[in-house]
């Protein structure tokens, strides 16, 4: 599908911000820019042509329609439902970042149109729906069938890396970036890359700016675990590997490690500052949680 309309200076200055971070790199004199967004390719002309082609070009012709005339401003791609269950799909999804104990760990999984009877079979949803055990029940079901590249980092290094200039967005951000990347690299006939959308889009591709490889043509989702079967298995397999690094804490200290940020939690520092030390925090705990403030 091919839709072509003429935009305002206006409008041409606004699509020219939005589509920065995901412009492509072309050589011809008289494109403003090239871009791809949800599989549609965007070319904007200096004289004022857009033009909007890809399965999804009339959604996101719409979306600029309804800017240029003044019909809203809120540039969201949603104005026909995407159906992001039933296609093939790359999707990331993370845990442990609202944690003060465990690493933070990251996920992306392909899943495939073929793949999709099979996961509602075993009831694959948003990990935060399944207890623990449900977890650990299905996870043998989803690893042994669906292709899946996870990163772990662990609090050592977090503490290590955490300042004003890098944040836990920004730190998840390039964890997103590397499974994605490493990932779409070994899978072909992919419909969408998506992510659980945690920050604004264009500052998703800022935290980037210094990566030497940076995955594109990136759909961001809030509650992406409930729209698409991929970002649901991530949720899973990331909150599995958080759990199994939670076990490995306890194994060596011996001490029951309590998840989130709770009551639980402070006596659970409490404990461990008293057998090992507050510098053992530093291996455990995510130290810019402002819990930690409560043993300084």
């Amino acid at each position: 599908m091919t839709i072509t309309f003429n935009v305002s200076d206006k409008t041409k200055e606004k699509m020219v911000e939005y589509y920065k971070e995901l412009q492509k790199e072309v050589k011809v004199d008289y494109y403003l820019f090239q871009a791809k967004e949800n599989n549609v390719t965007i070319t904007l002309y200096k004289s004022g042509k857009a033009v909007f082609q890809g399965r999804n070009a009339d959604i996101i012709f719409n979306k600029w329609y309804m800017y240029e005339n003044n019909i809203t401003d809120n540039l969201v791609s949603n104005t026909k439902e995407i159906d992001y269950m039933n296609c093939n799909a790359i999707g990331s999804d993370e845990a442990g970042c609202g944690d003060y104990f465990g690493p933070i760990v990251v996920t992306a999984t392909y899943v495939t149109k073929e793949d999709i009877p099979y996961l509602e079979s075993i009831n694959v949803k948003d990990s935060k729906k399944l207890s623990d055990l449900e977890i650990i029940k299905i996870i043998p079901k989803i690893i042994n069938v669906i292709k899946y590249k996870s990163t772990i980092i662990y609090n050592k290094d977090y503490n290590d890396i955490y300042n004003d200039k890098i944040n836990m967005n920004k730190i998840k951000a390039m964890m997103h970036n590397q499974v994605l990347y490493e990932l779409n690299k070994e899978v072909d006939n992919v419909d969408y890359i998506i992510i659980d959308k945690f920050v604004n889009n264009n500052k998703y591709y800022e935290y980037l700016s210094d990566n030497k490889f940076i995955q594109k043509d990136i759909t961001f989702i809030t509650k992406a675990e409930d729209k698409n079967f991929a970002v649901a298995c991530s949720s899973i397999i990331s909150r599995y590997l958080f759990l199994k690094e939670i076990n490995k804490i306890e194994q060596e200290l011996g001490i029951k490690i309590p998840k989130g940020t709770n009551k639980d939690v402070d006596e659970a520092i409490k404990e461990i500052i008293k057998k090992y030390g507050k510098s053992k925090l530093r291996e455990i705990a995510k130290l810019n949680f402002v819990t930690t403030r409560k043993f300084n």
